[in-house]
């Protein structure tokens, strides 16, 4: 049987049938799983499936499995930017867990009222309409135990240290019986020059590329630029971009209209964020819209070498990671300034602007304004100016349901 937390957290959705239906249509639903708020800051403005890491996105993956859309089951807060699509039949499929062939096949055969199960973790479920609003709480007896193994995102650092596993699975299923666009011979090539794929408009030129470790992915339209050096596994995704002597190591994700530059090691950026400068950023996660400026470093070892502990939203505590190596987790929208120093295993809310010498705090709450020598609360009405003229140099509208998130997240500072 499962735990009490499992069976609270999920208590909206097991009012189930015991009818042995056939699907038919059957329409897909990421759940946000009971712990997503070990997964905050990152999740404060997107449902856990909306995580990046490896090339694609959680739902990207699960949509190219599935060879269908998704919508999601998330929080309130959130629900007008990611609207839930019910039918008359569903599969619910936790949003924290990766797919896999196995798996995706296994899910495709439940039948209504039919749970499939990890130990105590939730995998899928087939409900009707009508179950899914359902708030009421019972014993669930009709499961189905799942019996390999699954990779299920838990803590905000495994989102790096899952990544460069991630890139070599995102790598197969992308350009498996593809071909790549032709790489310029002006690059300099160690390892195997299959492990390099560029989509189409991707630019390469003068680049060092290094597949000994693993692949390296230039998304379409994206570009690398002269004297940049890059270890695999790397991806850079659509409309990227590495800036000249960009330094990047494996297991580094760029993501979607991200520009970077200088040293980055083992970090994923998740999309729309820039590093556009030198500065060190190693076993780190960026949200999306986020800014580092030039020169911003990060620590991400100790020089004790101790295992670090990291801010988690969900204990209200610093936690253990069991990691020597974790740098900086930062939320959706914030920013730093010129010279900015941020120590060994520091978590940064969204929508946070922080500037000033010395070190930055170990965890800065959402819209902080300031740095070492003082902080203060952001001004809404300045965060929203700021995320609006952000989006609008991408083409794109910050609009009414951005800012009704925005507000939420203001009024409630601490998610």
């Amino acid at each position: 049987m499962f735990s009490s937390n499992n069976f609270k957290a999920f208590s909206y959705l097991y009012s189930l049938s015991k009818h042995s239906i056939i699907k038919v249509n059957m329409n897909y639903i990421l759940f946000d799983s009971f712990g997503r708020d070990s997964l905050m800051p990152l999740v404060c403005t997107r449902p856990v499936a909306d995580i990046r890491i490896g090339i694609l996105t959680i739902r990207d993956k699960w949509e190219l499995f599935l060879k269908s859309t998704t919508s999601s089951l998330t929080q309130p807060h959130l629900s007008k930017k990611f609207p839930l699509k019910k039918e008359k039949d569903n599969l619910l499929i936790n949003g924290s867990v990766f797919p896999t062939p196995e798996l995706v096949a296994r899910i495709d055969k439940l039948k209504s009222g039919e749970i499939l199960v990890k130990d105590d973790i939730i995998l899928a479920m087939h409900v009707e309409e009508s179950q899914i609003s359902d708030f009421a709480s019972q014993e669930i007896e009709d499961t189905i135990p799942y019996a390999n193994p699954i990779t299920k995102l838990n803590e905000t650092w495994e989102v790096f240290s899952l990544n460069p596993q991630a890139i070599l699975d995102d790598f197969e299923l992308l350009t498996k019986g593809r071909k790549s666009q032709p790489l310029s011979k002006n690059n300099f090539v160690t390892g195997d020059p299959a492990l390099i794929f560029l989509e189409e408009g991707a630019r390469v030129e003068f680049a060092f590329l290094n597949t000994t470790d693993g692949p390296i992915y230039v998304g379409k339209d994206a570009e690398i630029m002269e004297g940049s050096k890059v270890r695999g596994p790397m991806a850079l995704c659509a409309h990227a971009q590495l800036k000249m002597d960009s330094k990047i190591y494996g297991g580094t994700t760029v993501g979607p209209y991200s520009k970077v530059g200088g040293e980055v090691s083992n970090s994923v950026i998740m999309g729309y964020s820039n590093k556009g400068h030198d500065g060190f950023l190693g076993n780190s996660v960026l949200g999306e819209w986020c800014n580092l400026g030039a020169d911003t470093n990060t620590s991400n070892l100790k020089n004790t070498y101790d295992i670090v502990r990291l801010w988690s939203y969900d204990k209200e505590t610093f936690v253990n990671t069991g990691l020597q190596f974790c740098g900086l987790i930062m939320g959706d929208h914030s920013k730093s300034g010129i010279n900015t120093m941020f120590n060994t295993g520091t978590v940064v809310g969204v929508s946070c602007n922080l500037y000033g010498s010395g070190f930055q705090r170990n965890f800065v709450p959402s819209f902080s304004w300031g740095g070492p020598s003082g902080m203060k609360s952001f001004n809404f009405n300045k965060a929203v100016q700021v995320a609006e003229a952000v989006y609008k140099r991408r083409g794109k509208v910050f609009d009414e349901v951005d800012k009704e998130i925005f507000e939420y997240l203001y009024n409630n500072k601490s998610e």
